[in-house]
């Protein structure tokens, strides 16, 4: 790319990026194409090629291929990507990717989804082959919630193909549709016998808080409960309404379910941080987002804990965590750490202290690798995620948010004196091979941490 189009071509990009950046909003605006410059494969990739030496984290340890070479944009965008070559950085570049605009729009702007609504234990039934297929979560509002599907199904094929063919392919492609209006049939069974049930394809809104309850552990404390799935701005009215509850009922515990929580918003993980243990973090550091040298001094960030008003005054908390939680999820975790005993229920999570500036152009959406996070403490790059304190395997049989749902059960018992759980040998097993796959999996909830 010659020099005036690419200095061009990193103007209209900064830009884009400081709007994204800047205001109270969630929205991001959309990259304007470049002077003279139209979307033919050709052109975005030397827009790509512009963007990646000027914006991403790795660009000096990446491939850079010629984008004058003809290759498709996302062979080009791959082909991009950081390899895990530096010791300083041992993992390759799992997280960046392209996503339609309407999608990213229609997640971020609209908080809904398009979708069945059905989520799989994939990961688990990887790790354990012995395990059957089954359902670990349905979206409240979506077709597979109105058609009664729950959690701890088992899947006994879709579409009229087995799922144990869908999990030895590791191919859970059909769970993802394309369009409105597509159809998904699915033989479940229960344990009292088999059923059909169709699922429709819609663009559902999103429940990202769920689940907030207040119970009394064994001893008698009682401890705050709440499920949070997405870290999205239409979060902020569930958590707000949560914490309030728990501060009026004067609650001594707090357990946090992210274990679904594929990350999000910086700034909601900040909000929901923020409540837990206000009088030691108000005005104390939440997250350093650090760019790479070219654009350090003017874009790495100290982001700042938040002093909400049900905040309350916790010296501890729970998170309830594993494999699927990811990126901003994660950041809850880690702001934390250095303010307050977290304790991590679960499994190890996903390992992704890195996060996105998401640009669109094109009808196009590029989430690429721009910063690391790391605490006030400077502790991150937790590549093989954040480990459990204690380590419990789930149970699909139980209700989230249940007093006797294994992780929760768990975080009671802590609570009261008595420690972890003991953890049998198959339970050992099957959490070594969940962190070990934990990249591959089932299509899954977002893993994305953005800087808002």
């Amino acid at each position: 790319m010659n020099p005036p189009l690419k200095r061009a071509a990193m103007a209209l990009i900064g830009a884009a990026l400081l709007a994204g950046c800047g205001g109270g909003d969630e929205v991001y605006s959309p990259l304007p194409p470049l002077p003279g410059i139209a979307c033919s494969t050709l052109d975005e990739r030397a827009w790509l090629d512009a963007y990646f030496d000027e914006w991403y984290f790795w660009y000096r340890q990446a491939p850079n291929p010629n984008p004058a070479r003809d290759m498709g944009l996302d062979e080009f965008f791959q082909a991009s990507l950081y390899t895990g070559n530096d010791p300083q950085f041992p993992v390759a570049d799992r997280w960046s990717y392209i996503e339609p605009t309407a999608d990213f729009d229609r997640f971020f702007g609209d908080g809904r989804l398009l979708g069945y609504g059905v989520y799989l234990a994939g990961l688990e039934t990887h790790a354990d082959p012995a395990r059957p297929l089954r359902v670990r979560y349905v979206e409240p509002l979506s077709d597979a919630a109105a058609q009664g599907v729950q959690r701890g199904e088992r899947i006994v094929s879709v579409d009229g193909r087995a799922a144990a063919e869908i999990v030895a392919a590791n191919d859970y492609a059909i769970f993802t549709p394309s369009a409105e209006g597509q159809r998904l049939t699915l033989v479940l069974d229960n344990g009292n016998g088999t059923r059909t049930v169709s699922l429709r394809a819609g663009a559902f809104a999103l429940s990202p808080v769920t689940g907030a309850r207040v119970l009394q552990t064994p001893q008698g404390r009682r401890m705050g409960y709440l499920h949070v799935k997405d870290m999205i701005s239409q979060a902020e009215s569930g958590i707000a309404a949560a914490f309030a509850d728990f501060k009026a009922q004067g609650v001594q515990e707090l357990a946090i379910d992210l274990r679904y929580n594929g990350g999000g918003l910086v700034s909601l993980s900040r909000t929901l941080a923020s409540h837990v243990a206000a009088a030691r973090t108000r005005n104390q550091t939440y997250a350093r987002l650090l760019y790479n040298d070219k654009l350090d001094q003017d874009h790495d960030e100290s982001v700042r804990f938040d002093d909400p008003q049900a905040a309350l005054g916790l010296s501890r908390v729970y998170v309830l965590a594993g494999p699927r939680t990811c990126s901003a999820a994660e950041l809850v975790i880690n702001g934390l750490k250095p303010f307050v005993d977290v304790v991590v229920v679960g499994a190890a999570s996903c390992g992704k202290p890195v996060g996105f500036q998401p640009v669109s152009r094109c009808d196009s959406t590029f989430n690429v690798v721009n910063f690391e996070s790391v605490n006030a403490a400077g502790q991150g790059r937790y590549w093989n995620g954040i480990g459990p304190t204690c380590a419990v395997a789930e149970d699909l049989s139980k209700p989230l948010g249940s007093a006797d749902e294994t992780l929760l059960a768990a975080a009671q018992r802590h609570a009261d004196g008595g420690g972890c759980p003991a953890a049998s040998a198959a339970d050992t097993v099957l959490r070594r091979a969940l962190r070990a796959g934990a990249a591959r999996g089932e299509p899954a909830e977002r893993q994305g941490m953005w800087a808002r």
